[in-house]
C-alpha cells in the first residue's frame, strides 16, 4: 500500500470504530521510525570549498549566490541602507542575506538519517535552507540543479577580495576578515 492508502485505510477502520485494526495498519504499513539525529560538523573552510565546488549556485533553484563577505562589506559602507544583524533577524537585516548568502545543506536531511559528509552536501541560500528544513527533495517536489563553474561565476568573490585590499580597515570586522581569509586562496589560485 502507498502511504496515502495506508492513512485512508486506517481512517476507514476508525470510522467503523475499529481502533485496534486502525493501529495495526499503521504499525505494519506506515510505522513511525524514530531517527536519532547525528551531529553536523563542517568548518567555514569546508563551507567555502563547497561553495566553490558548486560554483556559488543554489543547487535547489539554480540561482546565483554571493560570497557572504561581500554582503557584509555593503553593510559596512551602508549600515542604514543595507543593514546587517548577526542573527539575520528578518526585521533587522537586508533580505539579501537570506536570498544570496550561501550555506551548506544536507541533501538527505541528517534528521532522516542522511550522512554529514561532503557527498550529501549542497550549496543553497539561507532562505531555501530554512524552507527545506528537515524535508527531502522528493517531499518538496524539488530537484537538485547542476553545480556551476567557479571559473565562470565566482559569487563576486574576486570583487570582494579587491574591495578588502582597497580598504584594509574592512579587516577590523571579524566576519569580513573570516570570509576574506577563506576567499583569498581561491582568487590567488586563478
Amino acid at each position: 500500500m502507498n502511504k496515502f492508502t495506508v492513512i485512508e485505510s486506517s481512517t476507514i477502520k476508525l470510522l467503523y470504530g475499529n481502533i485496534i485494526e486502525a493501529k495495526r495498519i499503521i504499525v505494519q504499513e506506515y510505522p513511525f521510525q524514530r531517527v536519532v539525529p547525528k551531529g553536523r560538523n563542517y568548518t567555514d573552510k569546508e563551507k567555502m570549498q563547497q561553495f566553490v565546488k558548486d560554483g556559488f549556485i543554489d543547487r535547489y533553484s539554480g540561482k546565483k549566490l554571493i560570497n557572504p563577505g561581500l554582503l557584509k562589506v555593503l553593510s559596512y559602507y551602508m549600515p542604514e541602507e543595507f543593514p546587517y544583524h548577526p542573527h539575520w533577524k528578518m526585521d533587522a537585516c537586508h533580505n539579501a542575506y537570506w536570498e544570496f548568502v550561501p550555506t551548506v545543506d544536507h541533501i538527505v536531511p541528517v534528521t532522516l538519517g542522511g550522512a554529514d559528509a561532503e557527498e550529501n552536501w549542497a550549496t543553497t541560500s539561507m532562505l531555501h535552507n530554512a524552507v527545506k528544513s528537515g524535508w527531502t527533495l522528493e517531499q518538496l517536489n524539488w530537484s537538485l540543479c547542476d553545480p556551476g563553474d567557479f571559473k565562470e561565476f565566482d559569487g563576486l568573490t574576486k570583487m570582494f577580495v579587491q574591495l578588502v585590499q582597497k580598504d584594509e580597515d574592512l579587516l577590523k570586522d571579524s566576519y569580513i576578515k573570516r570570509w576574506y581569509n577563506l576567499s583569498i586562496t581561491y582568487v590567488q589560485g586563478e
